[in-house]
């Protein structure tokens, strides 16, 4: 299996003779582009251009501290762009920019970009029918709970909760993970994990969603 090193190494050293027809912004200034220029053309920042010439995406000339790209670069940002707003992975970039040095004509490099998107496609699709099977096990298991009370110990409010607790449980009803809710509350995510089993506890609850569904019917945090 070739490493991503080994892609990006491969990717950079190897010209792309034949690059694909892809859209160029409207805005595009002519000639030459500063890499200021070019981050405000494609609507990127600079640390994702550089993040671009890491990865092997896209290639720089320096003219002396500055990096200036070329018409081959910005037509090559345009490919990358392209793929990228799609949600194309790196990795898959890197092997689409791999054929493309292979390309022997604009129309085989045409036909190897269209393949790509292709193949996207179907990707996109497939995650879409998963997205509504999931989508629908949702629906199902709502109409299942409608007009279930939860019982709440006869509506006994929990004992007091700290300010920091009560900040935990209000990232918790947004679905934030531990790991954010540490980063949030600037604390280490143990910390976060003995609050959550404290914040349940609290609530007489068995887990974090049944805690926070009570704090919501007893209006400690809102819907």
């Amino acid at each position: 299996m070739i490493s991503e090193t080994s892609k990006t190494a491969a990717a950079a050293e190897r010209a792309i003779r034949f690059l694909p027809s892809a859209p160029l912004p409207g805005n595009l200034p002519e000639g030459r582009l500063a890499i200021a220029d070019m981050a405000n053309a494609f609507g990127v920042t600079h640390r994702t251009l550089h993040f671009y010439e890491e990865k092997g995406l896209l290639t720089a000339t320096r003219v002396g501290p500055m990096r200036v790209y070329g018409p081959q670069e910005i037509q090559q940002m345009a490919v990358v762009n392209t793929c990228r707003e799609t949600g194309m992975p790196v990795a898959a970039i890197q092997d689409l920019l791999e054929a493309l040095c292979d390309a022997n004509s604009q129309e085989e490099a045409d036909a190897i970009f269209r393949g790509a998107m292709i193949a996207r496609k179907r990707e996109l699709t497939a995650q879409q029918s998963t997205i509504r099977r999931q989508m629908q096990q949702i629906g199902e298991m709502l109409e299942f709970t409608a007009g279930q009370e939860i019982q709440l110990n006869d509506n006994a409010r929990p004992e007091a909760l700290s300010d920091q607790e009560l900040r935990c449980l209000k990232l918790m009803a947004e679905g934030y993970p531990t790991t954010r809710i540490a980063r949030a509350l600037e604390v280490e995510p143990g910390q976060v994990q003995g609050m959550e089993k404290e914040i349940i506890r609290k609530f007489s609850s068995n887990n974090r969603f049944q805690a926070v569904a009570k704090a919501v019917l007893l209006g400690i945090i809102g819907h």
